[in-house]
């Protein structure tokens, strides 16, 4: 399976959207999505792009696997 890449979070909130997330929504200090009962909290837009490795931990929260990201 390729390495993660990085993403912006406009295309992070778009594929959780796709995956049937609700949101983003304000709350506190940072925006957050919905599915059923589970609340992700989403990162702070900052200039950057998301790195690999805060996208591997949003999934892992999320608990969506590598081979459904892949397939968005």
């Amino acid at each position: 399976m390729p390495p993660l890449k990085p993403i912006t979070r406009k295309k992070l909130i778009s594929y959780l959207q796709k995956i049937g997330f609700e949101g983003p929504y304000s709350g506190g200090k940072h925006q957050y999505m919905i599915k059923k009962d589970f609340r992700l909290t989403l990162p702070n837009p900052h200039e950057q792009d998301i790195s690999p490795s805060l996208l591997a931990r949003i999934l892992r929260q999320a608990k969506i696997s590598r081979e459904e990201w892949e397939n968005l």
